[in-house]
């Protein structure tokens, strides 16, 4: 008996190549529109916690489940007050407060000034050494559906502090919307020796509700 797989002609595998590499830019194409897509970190507002052409993945469907928390890293489509680009531009920065809540600077009380948010003081060893948590004081509370968003780099980030300020302490100017989010960064892939996960920093744990 002749087995069926050797009648089959040589020249179908060649056949189907263009339907299957046809199949793989589609599920690439999707992938990258509706799941995960990477960003290049072009200045150093992030720095140390992201550098200047480092590559991060983003998750794009997380929030289409859930809001955002504190201390997650998330890239959204800056405002255009903020990037003074009307085709619009990608900014990274990280979660500080969610809506509802109250954000004081500073907390004075030990050794090192601290950001209070919902009454906890919070320690940030992510910010870039040197830096305080803040330039000046502030005392805000997020407005509904938006997110008051910081650069671990205090002192290099266009966010939402630098924003309140230029506004003229305009909470919505200074906030983003949670519907400009396009997700969240969970990993830094390249280069390889700085490959790591961008986990929620620990000292986010315990921050009460407001």
């Amino acid at each position: 008996m002749i087995d069926e797989q050797t009648e089959k002609p040589r020249s179908s595998f060649w056949k189907e190549l263009p339907i299957l590499l046809g199949v793989a830019i589609l599920v690439a194409v999707l992938v990258r529109a509706f799941v995960l897509q990477t960003f290049f970190i072009p200045s150093p507002s992030m720095e140390n916690t992201l550098k200047i052409d480092d590559r991060v993945l983003v998750n794009k469907l997380v929030y289409d489940f859930r809001s955002p928390h504190r201390g997650e890293v998330i890239v959204f489509k800056a405002p255009t007050t903020w990037s003074g680009n009307p085709e619009g531009e990608d900014f990274i920065k990280r979660v500080i407060g969610v809506e509802g809540d109250h954000v004081v600077c500073c907390d004075r009380s030990g050794p090192q000034e601290r950001l209070i948010i919902n009454g906890k003081p919070i320690d940030e060893p992510f910010i870039f050494p040197g830096n305080k948590p803040a330039d000046q004081d502030f005392d805000i509370t997020v407005p509904k559906g938006r997110l008051w968003v910081m650069g671990d780099h205090r002192e290099a980030s266009g966010d939402s502090l630098e924003h309140w300020q230029q506004s003229g302490e305009d909470i919505n100017e200074a906030t983003i919307p949670e519907d400009q989010v396009v997700g969240r960064a969970f990993t830094i892939f390249w280069p390889v020796n700085r490959a790591t996960w961008l986990t929620v920093p620990k000292q986010f744990d315990g921050i009460p509700n407001p």
